[in-house]
């Protein structure tokens, strides 16, 4: 019998629709397994069956067998295995039931009876193990979206649990904040033998440290090693693909292993077309000076100077808590400014009223459902053609060039989280604002969905949109920005071209730039090798 997290010939349909189909698998004790699959494969349905939130609150049909440490999840209710399985949602904001860190960390321990003494000494312990002591005694609603990705995470683990599922847990995080995470969730498994599974479509951040993979697709299920389970998948980390590319053994599925393999394919890059000039601005659009955010306590954004022309795609980066959001929201004109001035085509945004403002300047919140309230998506097209003053039907088309499969009459919150990045982003574009901002807007996409929204904002600046994009996503601001601006504490530490930035930073490099120095995505390195075949490469320098 297995104590880690077994599934025997497990199905699952939800409305109609098949989800899982003969599902098995057997994770043993002390497993850290990743699970993988495109956007929409069933991986959160397949997460919240260990610990019975499916189908005990959802609904749908279920067979076969799920067993954690020897328990039958079956016929038992979420409550009855919270001693048994931690579980970490995609929304933390969801899962909390107090208002502030400490008491957030102690409820599970409450709930179970724990004597206070115990309780004390296992809070402190996550506290420590997270990261957290800064924040122990604040209020959970003045935390950063990262620090409370990692209190949810606390919270599931002081009831010290033998299995842990986590639904995407770095997705908020900045790089070094993810390593972090990720650092006490591979102790967990090697000191106390905590099974973890776990899903995360930045896959670069963990296949390091995953001792297995777990595939879903269609509704299937394969479970192997990490590099071949990732070979075989329609979704892979950068390193993997740039492997597939190059035809390197394994593939690798770290740096280390890929820089062994990559002396050839250096040498063969050397002599081919440098990288592409710096694009230039176009016509100034945006001119921030001296922007101040104060918040109770603390001080946000200190002094930050940015300028935007049109047709430029910015990347504001660093670490949790540094000021990105806050700086975004006082761009728009709705957020918080303490001082300094901001001008969007000659105008201060925070002067006009809401609907003009939006025109002018939209924003995309880190949470894309904060902008939707009506009761289907089509009723939020419509209302979102009537306040931008653009003609009927406006804002679905726009929809629909983004993301496709959307169910007649479908709730927004009832969306995958892609789909409802989708419908927010298409609502703030219907007023064709000149500036458009978005806040971590890769959170719960997949590699190609994040290839579609880069090459979607691309062709917005082109068409003369200034696009300012907040991400700790350092593959996808590969793929989308012309250049890069950094937060620390508030201020503009530093501010150029992508490749330069992010080229010269261990945090912001890409997978491929570890690799191959000058190179920041597998497509820029197929290109190259394309051109080399044709006989059209220059050589550098040339």
């Amino acid at each position: 019998m297995s104590s880690g997290i077994a599934f025997e010939h497990v199905s699952f349909a939800y409305a109609g629709a098949n989800v899982l189909d003969d599902v098995s698998f057997d994770l043993p004790e002390g497993e850290f397994c990743l699970l993988v699959g495109p956007t929409g494969a069933g991986k959160s349905t397949l997460l919240k069956m260990v610990n019975g939130l499916v189908p005990h609150f959802t609904g749908g049909t279920m067979s076969g067998r799920v067993r954690v440490a020897g328990r039958e999840v079956r016929g038992a209710a979420p409550a009855d295995l919270a001693d048994v399985v931690g579980y970490v949602g995609q929304d933390p904001l969801a899962g909390f039931v107090t208002d502030e860190v400490e008491l957030e960390l102690a409820y599970t321990a409450e709930q179970l009876g724990v004597d206070p003494a115990a309780m004390r000494k296992r809070v402190t312990e996550i506290v420590d193990l997270l990261g957290l002591a800064d924040v122990r005694g604040r209020a959970l609603a003045r935390l950063s979206s990262g620090q409370r990705q990692r209190v949810a995470i606390g919270a599931a683990l002081v009831a010290g649990p033998a299995a842990l599922v986590l639904d995407e847990p770095t997705s908020a995080l900045d790089p070094t904040a993810a390593d972090e995470v990720l650092s006490a969730l591979h102790r967990l498994v090697h000191d106390l033998g905590v099974t973890v599974l776990l899903a995360e479509h930045r896959l670069e951040r963990v296949a390091q440290y995953a001792d297995s993979a777990l595939l879903l697709n269609g509704g299937r299920a394969v479970w192997g090693p990490v590099a071949e389970v990732l070979a075989a998948s329609p979704v892979a980390p950068p390193v993997v693909e740039l492997g597939r590319l190059a035809g390197w053994p394994g593939p690798p599925v770290t740096i280390r292993e890929a820089r062994r393999h990559a002396a050839g394919l250096r040498d063969r890059l050397a002599g081919l077309e440098p990288a592409a000039p710096v694009e230039a601005a176009g016509p100034p659009l945006l001119e921030a000076r001296g922007v101040t955010v104060d918040h109770p306590g603390v001080r946000a954004v200190d002094g930050v100077d940015l300028a935007a022309g049109r047709g430029e795609r910015i990347a504001l980066m660093g670490r949790n808590g540094s000021g990105k959001s806050s700086l975004l929201w006082a761009l728009q004109g709705t957020g918080r400014r303490s001082g300094g001035r901001v001008a969007i085509g000659g105008t201060d945004p925070a002067s006009l009223k809401p609907g003009e403002r939006r025109r002018l300047a939209g924003l995309v919140p880190a949470e894309p459902a904060d902008l939707l309230y009506a009761e289907t998506w089509e009723a939020e097209c419509e209302g979102a053609d009537e306040d931008g003053g653009a003609p009927r039907g406006t804002c679905a088309k726009i929809l629909a060039d983004l993301v496709d499969g959307l169910g007649a009459g479908t709730h927004p919150r009832d969306l995958s989280e892609g789909q409802r990045l989708a419908l927010a982003l298409a609502v703030t574009l219907t007023a064709a604002p000149p500036l458009l901002l978005l806040d971590e807007p890769t959170r719960g996409l997949d590699h190609p969905g994040k290839a579609a929204l880069a090459a979607r904002l691309a062709a917005l600046a082109a068409a003369g949109h200034a696009v300012v994009v907040s991400t700790h996503d350092v593959e996808f601001c590969a793929e989308f920005a012309s250049r890069v601006v950094i937060l620390s504490d508030g201020a503009v530490v530093a501010d150029g071209p992508a490749r330069q930035i992010v080229a010269a930073s261990p945090m912001f490099a890409p997978q491929v730039a570890k690799v191959l120095p000058g190179r920041l995505t597998v497509g820029e390195v197929a290109a190259a090798l394309e051109r080399e075949a044709d006989g059209t490469g220059d050589a550098a320098g040339g």
